[in-house]
């Protein structure tokens, strides 16, 4: 009895609680969860379709709820199916579309501090303040801003989409001799920023289309100076070629 208890006693202790790796895997867990959520947060999301994509982020942590289990056929930046939610065609390319463009903005920080980008059944809107390209009543392009126009280039370049440039301004006149209206200086920019493209690209000028708005377009009401600076923008309207948009 002795000599067993002393063979016992030379067993090497066992350590309590849950080995060392699982930390580190809970953790990588836990990362890729809201690396996840923050994709979601990027895209504008339907209130159905977010609580049936909600469902399967909860049956993934064993929380059970009443609904059909969904299987996942492809998940791409330009493709997205399942079989209980359904996209059309051209939504999965808008929503590649927006994906994409999202993703140069996160590569630029010069274009992500200053654009935003919005999506509808049609296509997409880019939106940069005008300042971020033209000085006060001009239409000369700042040095350097036409980098802040590869992100769009790109998508041209590799989707068959058309664009139109617009110009926008707020309520407060131009009142120059080159441009004594609103209408002459939003479409003398929109022109310009065209004329940028089609120099740093070999996009056909027949996918192309520059507009001016004037004040007619705005965002908000031109009620305060910050309304007035977000009516100040240059968009980039890119959509598919059967839709004839301005």
């Amino acid at each position: 009895m002795s000599d067993s208890r002393k063979r016992g006693g030379d067993e090497p202790p066992v350590e309590e609680g849950l080995p060392l790796w699982m930390a580190t895997f809970a953790d990588l867990v836990t990362l890729l969860l809201c690396f996840f959520v923050l994709l979601l947060s990027f895209a504008q999301q339907d209130a159905n379709k977010f609580k049936t994509l909600a469902g399967s982020v909860k049956n993934a942590f064993g929380i059970q709820v009443k609904r059909k289990t969904a299987n996942f056929a492809a998940f791409s930046p330009t493709k997205f199916e399942r079989s209980d939610v359904k996209l059309a065609k051209e939504d999965q390319m808008i929503l590649g579309l927006l994906l994409e463009i999202k993703s140069y903005m996160l590569e630029d920080p010069s274009l992500q501090k200053v654009a935003t980008v919005t999506a509808d059944n049609k296509g997409l809107i880019l939106r940069i303040p005008v300042t971020s390209f033209f000085d006060s009543g001009s239409a000369s392009l700042k040095s350097g801003s036409e980098k802040l126009l590869d992100g769009a280039i790109n998508i041209l370049k590799q989707h068959t989409v058309n664009m139109v440039v617009r110009g926008h301004t707020s309520n407060t006149l131009a009142q120059t001799e080159a441009y004594p209206t609103n209408w002459e200086l939003s479409s003398a920019r929109a022109a310009a920023l065209l004329r940028a493209i089609m120099s740093r690209s070999d996009i056909p000028a027949s996918r192309l289309k520059a507009v001016g708005y004037s004040d007619s377009r705005p965002l908000l009401p031109n009620t305060t100076e910050e309304n007035k600076r977000l009516n100040n923008r240059m968009e980039f309207y890119i959509h598919r070629p059967e839709d004839k948009s301005w």
